[in-house]
């Protein structure tokens, strides 16, 4: 009897390898014991509890695909199916590990000096220290360059004013990566920053009343002429080529991540209409919920064979700058639609906690519009393809 693979009928996990299915078998397994229990709990809370960390550290999943100071030195493929499994419990869990792999490892790993990898790297890789990324304004969303922060250079080193806003685990960070603007110059002379949560003037606050990613500790970076020595310049960065080469590996991870929230939503309705009765027949018996299931398969499964595709030509050494902007808008979407669909199958029950639907809609509903809203990837392809840019 021919197997009927309607799981994923692209074989992909045929194509991994024992390295990274052990990896997606150990994390699955660790997020459904350390995380899916207390989830809902979480969420209602708005509550993050800072000591996974450690244990993010321990599992591996920090700065996964450094090669050094304690990182695990993994394929960018094994990077997107943790984010994969992560996200499946919650985009908070999926963020968390994104902003400290991403956005504040990689620019070390990348820009940082010798003495700034062996200060910061162990630290932030085994999770005894939280970072965040200061990047965006609450006038510096989509158009950072329009970003009001600023830093001078003195002679005991930079002072750094401004405030960065919507920044993820800013309110329980330790490492900060501040991106500012050099003083009376224009937009292209900009430059990155270790800062410590312990300098004078930077300060921290919590965003509260949050109705989508209530788990994740989201909040505001206020840096009142902050005194930073010379030795926090991340001296290898190159102006805003290196602002992106991180937002894009953070971009790489969130198109992993969404299809594994959609995946979980798709598993929770299936799971529903085929054990509930009406008209004396199970739901999924009706030709228009057989439709949906369908089209949360096709799409899902799409999604995660370009995922698949890109990562090996990333891990070949390939650039795939086109490839996150196309699978950042498409995944992104289709998983919020994929959300959409299941809660409505589930009727009045998909409203409840206790399904988990609403909470990864909602949350679905802020990842499509950080690191690049759909709109912003159609006008960075639009360029790509004429040459022309349109912003």
């Amino acid at each position: 009897m021919k197997q009927n693979n309607w799981f994923d009928p692209f074989y992909i996990q045929s194509q991994l390898s024992e390295e990274e299915l052990r990896i997606q078998k150990n994390v699955a397994e660790f997020c459904n014991k350390e995380l899916r229990p207390s989830v809902s709990e979480m969420s209602r809370k708005n509550k993050f509890n800072i000591d996974l960390y450690p244990k993010f550290g321990a599992l591996g999943v920090l700065g996964q695909t450094v090669k050094s100071h304690g990182g695990s030195g993994t394929s960018n493929l094994a990077y997107g199916l943790v984010a994969y499994e992560f996200e499946k419990i919650d985009s908070s869990y999926r963020s968390s590990i994104s902003v400290q792999s991403s956005l504040v490892i990689h620019p070390i790993n990348e820009f940082g000096t010798e003495n700034q990898k062996n200060k910061y790297l162990p630290e932030l890789i085994s999770g005894r220290k939280i970072g965040c990324f200061g990047l965006t304004e609450s006038e510096a969303g989509s158009d950072p360059s329009s970003m009001k922060t600023t830093f001078k250079e003195v002679n005991d080193g930079y002072i750094i004013s401004g405030s960065k806003n919507w920044i993820t685990n800013a309110p329980i960070a330790d490492v900060f990566i501040i991106w500012a603007l050099e003083e009376n110059k224009d937009h292209k002379s900009i430059k990155g920053f270790i800062l410590e949560k312990n300098f004078k003037g930077l300060k921290t606050s919590h965003i509260e009343n949050k109705t989508s990613l209530k788990i994740s500790p989201t909040g505001q970076i206020i840096l009142d002429n902050v005194l930073v020595p010379k030795d926090s310049l991340l001296e290898n960065a190159n102006g805003w080529k290196s602002v992106f080469s991180c937002l894009n590996k953070a971009r790489f991870g969130i198109s992993w991540g969404v299809l594994g929230a959609a995946t979980e939503c798709w598993m929770i309705s299936k799971e529903y209409v085929e054990n509930r009765i009406m008209f004396k027949k199970p739901l999924a018996s009706n030709q228009l919920i057989q439709k949906k299931l369908s089209e949360m398969q096709i799409e899902i499964n799409l999604g995660l064979a370009s995922c698949l595709l890109s990562a090996k030509a990333l891990d070949d050494g390939k650039e795939i700058i086109n490839a996150i902007s196309i699978l950042k808008k498409n995944n992104c979407q289709k998983a919020l639609d994929i959300c959409r669909d299941s809660r409505d199958m589930l009727g009045a029950n998909g409203l409840l906690d206790e399904y988990h639907i609403m909470r990864h809609l909602v949350n679905l509903e802020t990842v499509k519009t950080y690191e690049g809203a759909e709109d912003i990837h159609s006008l960075i392809l639009g360029k790509n393809q004429t040459g022309i840019s349109s912003f």
